[in-house]
């Protein structure tokens, strides 16, 4: 046993490094590689920029006959492959955009046992005769990705994946991995029992993505605040999440106004609009996508800059994956959340239009959840991990709004019987707008008309503005103190907790935040180690004629990390360039004496340049 695993131990880090430019393992990669070379099946939870794709690609290179990679991310397969082949690693896929004739040619490859990598689709699985034909053939392992797609209790459920649950039996002797970025422990039991994996090796590794800062704001000028935090990250890539299609193209039209580089993205665009609009993005020529959820699934892009959800998501795992698709390189990344109220009874009403049942209840639970996280002030990172299962050991994770922000405990009764005040006075038959409108005192029709301008508590709080009495009705919204009542045009009414407040019996207190010194502020030194940021952008605008050489996005040819590791150790010859991570044997021979030779002009120049700024 032990001269196996000696065995086993060298070509796994050597291919580590000669293919794939990495000096070390990350978390959990080195356990499940070993596992599936011994050929186990392997169900593993890994968050997304977790590196699972290097968990069945290095096996693929290792082990005997093809490995066929399952996918619903038609979009994605060109540019996974695209990598792989970049790697030196042989890859394709077999998906709808491909002709007959290319069909053909990859059948051929596979019976040919010349293609190390295979990616399909779970429809293509399901194709009449498809297994037949890679029974034929010598198939090293299959590799289920998005795995969470199986379980109904999933936020993502797809039916076409329900085929894959006879791969171990039509295939007894071949390993099986299932990969997922987003399961509860219920999903991935589920997930287990349906694809009938064998006594598997399971990793749920931590969900924990310690390079992305989670902020909650409040919606209020959506525009600006957008606005304010793309301009943090001049020339870094984004995405703006909406609900409707209609507010992607206003958000981008709007942006695009303002001398923004961004593309909308919605089902509403043809598919060949998608097409052109994702590849743009993929390939550095607009910094920005603005997009319903049915964007992003097909992106690899790993120096994805900040994520802004403009819209409440309808649930935490939908918002978890999303988010996730910032910082895939590991480096400091942003994600925000602009929460308005008003956007609650939207969700509700499509959760409304669902049929009476399970699945109605299921989706109503998760909004309840998504709006706790959004409206509580408690460590965003700790209230994630938690809906996951996972404990958090720190009390204060330093990288959310709320662990970063100076928080101060205050009591609120005085300003909460206030608002409760008008709400009794009015009988409880009116909404947030019209309250907050009454404890200011505002001077509108609607008040004169109904009179209100006449009751008590009209006009008691306008020393304050209307942001803190939002601030207030949302907090006691989240504790309960009061509730929303209705769906389309929703009114506040009174929670037994709330008549108790309001007649004196108990106190309320809420957390008032505000911004600490440490808050994150420039997308040029949040986390990042100094690097020569002149020299970078030469190297980014090599990397992308060399990508647009080669008909690929520049993230496949070089990440902005290892960009950023030359322009902090100005590898000058062939060796030292291949001491730097992501720089394997193939990137090397590829690309590394065009990037050693402008890394050695920018440094003559800059010598030239001080010689003669010291005569």
């Amino acid at each position: 046993m032990k001269d196996t695993c000696v065995t086993m131990t060298l070509p796994v880090f050597d291919t580590l490094k000669k293919v794939f430019g990495f000096q070390s393992f990350r978390p959990n990669q080195e356990e499940i590689i070993r596992n599936i070379l011994e050929r186990k099946d392997v169900f593993a939870v890994m968050p997304t920029g977790g590196g699972k794709s290097l968990c069945y690609q290095l096996p693929a290179r290792l082990m005997k006959g093809t490995t066929v990679v399952i996918s619903p991310l038609i979009s994605l397969m060109k540019d996974q492959v695209d990598a792989a082949l970049e790697n030196g690693i042989s890859a394709t896929f077999i998906n709808s955009s491909l002709s007959p004739e290319e069909t053909t040619s990859v059948f051929r490859r596979l019976r040919n046992n010349s293609l190390d990598l295979l990616y399909i689709a779970p429809e293509r699985y399901a194709m009449p005769g498809f297994t037949e034909i890679l029974k034929t053939v010598s198939i090293s392992l299959f590799a289920i990705d998005e795995a969470h797609c199986i379980s109904e209790w999933g936020h993502d459920f797809r039916p076409d994946y329900m085929s894959l649950s006879d791969i171990t039996k039509t295939f007894p002797d071949t390993p099986v991995t299932a990969f997922t970025a987003t399961a509860t422990p219920k999903v991935q039991n589920d997930i287990i029992r349906k694809l009938g994996l064998r006594s598997p090796f399971t990793i749920r590794a931590s969900f924990n993505r310690p390079n992305l800062y989670y902020r909650v704001e409040s919606k209020r000028e959506l525009k600006t605040q957008v606005l304010d935090i793309i301009r943090k990250y001049p020339g870094e890539p984004g995405i703006i999440y909406r609900t409707t299609r209609d507010s992607v193209t206003h958000m981008a039209d709007m942006l695009k106004e303002k001398g923004i580089r961004v593309l909308p993205y919605h089902a509403g665009l043809s598919q060949e609009e998608r097409k052109i609009n994702q590849e743009a993005f993929n390939r550095d020529e607009v910094n920005v996508i603005t997009a319903t959820i049915a964007f992003g699934m097909g992106i690899d892009k790993s120096n994805v800059r900040f994520v802004i959800h403009a819209d409440l998501p309808k649930n935490i795992e939908g918002y978890y994956q999303e988010t996730g698709r910032a910082g895939r390189d590991g480096e400091p990344a942003e994600c925000v959340l602009f929460f308005g109220r008003q956007d609650i009874p939207k969700i509700k009403y499509f959760i409304d239009q669902m049929p009476d049942g399970p699945e109605r209840t299921v989706a109503s639970d998760k909004l309840t959840q998504m709006i706790q996280y959004a409206s509580h002030n408690v460590c965003r990172r700790r209230q994630l991990l938690g809906y996951f299962g996972e404990e958090v050991a720190d009390k204060n994770c330093g990288t959310c709004d709320i662990c970063t922000g100076t928080v101060e405990k205050v009591d609120v009764t005085t300003d909460a019987q206030i608002i409760m005040s008008a709400m009794s006075r009015t009988e409880q038959r009116f909404g947030i707008v019209h309250i907050i409108d009454i404890v200011t005192g505002a001077d509108t029709r609607r008040i004169r008309e109904l009179e209100h301008h006449k009751i008590k508590t009209y006009g008691a709080g306008k020393d304050r503005d209307k942001n803190h009495w939002r601030f207030i009705v949302d907090e006691l919204l989240a504790q309960d103190v009061i509730h929303q009542d209705g769906d389309r045009y929703p009114i506040l009414k009174l929670t037994e907790k709330g008549k108790h407040i309001l007649f004196g019996k108990e106190k309320v207190s809420a957390l008032k935040r505000q911004d600490s010194k440490k808050k994150l502020s420039s997308g040029k030194i949040r986390g990042l180690e100094q690097y020569d940021e002149a020299l970078f952008e030469r190297l980014r605008a090599l990397r992308k004629t060399l990508a647009d050489g080669q008909g690929v996005p520049p993230y496949i040819v070089f990440s902005d990390k290892t960009l950023r590791e030359m322009c902090r150790r100005y590898p000058s010859a062939m060796p030292d360039m291949a001491g730097i991570t992501g720089v394997g044997t193939a990137k090397l021979e590829r690309y590394g004496r065009d990037f050693i030779k402008e890394i050695t002009a920018y440094l003559a120049e800059h010598q030239a340049t001080s010689i003669v700024s010291a005569q």
